[in-house]
């Protein structure tokens, strides 16, 4: 029996977001990264069979190809964009392996040994854009993978349980015994009808302590100032009113927001200058506003700034989100997993604005405090990193989007009870860090009166010890499809692909899973019935941390 089944079959939520949808253009650069135009390599209508056919240059995507080719498979690697490397090369220079730094084996290993001797060092986990995607490419050249750019997903078909064709936008059709997804949006799984999930689930899904809505509590990325959510009568753009929360535990299906990891300079001969925008509107920033003139009243008080700036080589820096207003824009992303890419490109556009807009704001607006405007006036776009998309990253940080619900669903359980897997393929052990969810509007009652302010809903950081990351993890259930791998929209719930999510677990996850493929391929097996202790073999020989000494048993 053979199916022909679409992303765009799938069920779509459409939902706007409170106002800040709006009718701009989108760069002319990002619509091109997306589609067929202007890409110099071609491909036949249909292609031979492949061993293994990835889809999704991500670092991950790029690990789990390298490595299937190291290990004898023809790998054509598919990349709807422009670009290898998403996160890696798109900004985020100051890798997050605190406290994970010894579980890094094999070709994440090899990438950072590799950056480190660009700039004369044993190994570097901060590196610039262009280097990193340099380095990647260099990695897939050596080993022989083929990659096709500007190659977006338009259909699957299956036959039973097996994946046999991709077809892309182009009308191309590529063939391949095993396939991989590391996308991060998990879109060549949805459109195998993989089972999957979006968004936070409750305490009672899987008896987790810290799943669901968080708790309304001061911290680090929370407003610790007093703070008025009211313009006009009407809430500010993007809030919440507090009768829309669920109640604390429960899920509501939302998820961590994205921003962009801005690539910055402070060399003069290098900087750009950040003009005022074309679409500038001073109305979308009124709640950073009020909270650094609320600061401003109070020095005393401890101020956490819209950018944290991570310094990298040669005078730039990995700007991430600073607090509780900064380069995250809360709720503008829940329409991204399951969106068409016109629509991605749109939300793409809608955060580069707001990133753009927001630079702009605090270098130049009177209302901020001159200390503020200080620490950021020396900061300006890099000439020499993403120079087709005018300076600005052209990978979105999807920080998560799908999560598939294969043969085993990871759960904060995993990570913090029963943390050793027979079938370990790799080891993670980051935070279970989970970024901004929403700002919410909520009445609070301090004698002699009540007044309404703003807080931060959704920041969690919770330590975990290092955990082994199972082969199930990233294989589909069987009845559902028995030659696809996913090594990055893994199975897992929200709790535990919150520490799964960073970019060198992506990569050492990726390359067990391309090591995987190469196995299941030659040995004419469903990816399931791959041999565990071949695969362990094959992955110590490629020097992948499958245990630590110090971990417990």
């Amino acid at each position: 029996m053979r199916k022909n089944r679409s992303p765009a079959s799938r069920r779509t939520r459409i939902r706007a977001w409170s106002g800040l949808v709006r009718p701009a253009a989108i760069a002319l650069a990002v619509v091109l990264s997306w589609t067929d135009l202007a890409l110099p390599n071609t491909a036949p209508a249909d292609e031979p069979e492949r061993d293994v056919v990835v889809y999704g240059g991500t670092a991950g995507g790029v690990m789990a190809a390298v490595a299937a080719a190291r290990h004898g498979a023809d790998v054509v690697l598919l990349e709807p964009g422009r670009h290898v490397g998403g996160m890696v090369s798109g900004g985020l220079g100051h890798s997050d392996v605190y406290g994970q730094r010894d579980l890094i084996g094999g070709l994440a290993l090899e990438f950072f040994t590799r950056v480190g001797r660009h700039y004369g060092d044993p190994i570097s986990m901060t590196f610039e854009p262009h280097v990193a995607e340099a380095t990647l490419n260099a990695m897939l050249k050596e080993a022989g993978v083929v990659v096709r750019f500007g190659r977006q997903l338009a259909t699957v078909t299956s036959d039973g349980t097996r994946l046999t064709r991709l077809r892309t936008a182009k009308g191309e059709s590529y063939r391949a015994k095993v396939f991989i997804d590391a996308t991060y949006e998990g879109d060549l799984m949805a459109a195998a009808s993989v089972s999957y999930t979006i968004g936070r689930e409750g305490r009672s899904c899987y008896g987790e302590s810290l799943a669901g809505r968080v708790e309304l509590l001061p911290g680090s990325h929370q407003f610790n100032l007093p703070v008025s959510p009211w313009r006009d009568g009407k809430l500010l753009p993007g809030i919440t009113p507090q009768e829309e929360l669920v109640p604390v535990g429960e899920g509501d299906g939302r998820f961590q927001a994205y921003c962009f990891r801005l690539c910055l300079t402070d060399r003069p001969d290098n900087r750009m200058p950040i003009p005022r925008p074309h679409d500038y509107d001073l109305a979308r920033y009124e709640l950073l506003r009020r909270y650094l003139l609320a600061w401003a009243e109070h020095p005393e008080l401890p101020r956490h700034g819209p950018l944290g700036i991570a310094r990298v080589p040669n005078g730039k820096c990995d700007v991430n989100s600073g607090g509780p207003v900064s380069t995250n824009l809360l709720g503008a992303n829940r329409d991204y997993p399951e969106a068409s890419p016109q629509r991605r490109a749109e939300i793409w556009e809608e955060h580069r604005s707001w990133a753009h807009g927001l630079l702009y704001f605090i270098q130049n607006d009177p209302d901020v405090p001159a200390s503020v405007r200080a620490e950021y006036a020396d900061w300006g776009l890099c000439k020499d990193e993403f120079q087709d998309t005018g300076g600005w990253p052209h990978q979105l940080y999807v920080r998560e989007a799908r999560r598939m619900l294969g043969e085993h669903v990871l759960t904060q359980h995993d990570l913090q009870k029963h943390r050793r897997k027979h079938d370990v393929i790799g080891m993670a052990g980051y935070n279970i860090d989970i970024r901004e969810v929403q700002w919410v509007a909520v009445r609070t009652y301090h004698f002699p009166k009540a007044e309404d302010r703003v807080y931060m809903e959704g920041y969690l950081s919770q330590p975990v010890e290092p955990w082994d990351i199972p082969y199930r993890a990233v294989l589909p259930r069987y009845s559902e499809c028995s030659n696809l791998l996913v090594p990055v929209c893994i199975s897992a719930s929200t709790v535990a692909y919150a520490s799964f999510r960073m970019e060198s677990t992506f990569m050492v996850t990726g390359h067990s899973a391309g090591v995987a493929a190469a196995l299941a391929a030659r040995s004419a097996v469903p990816v399931h019935h791959v041999s565990i202790v071949e695969l362990h073999n094959m992955l110590r020989a490629d020097g992948q941390i499958l245990h630590r000494a110090s971990a417990e048993p």
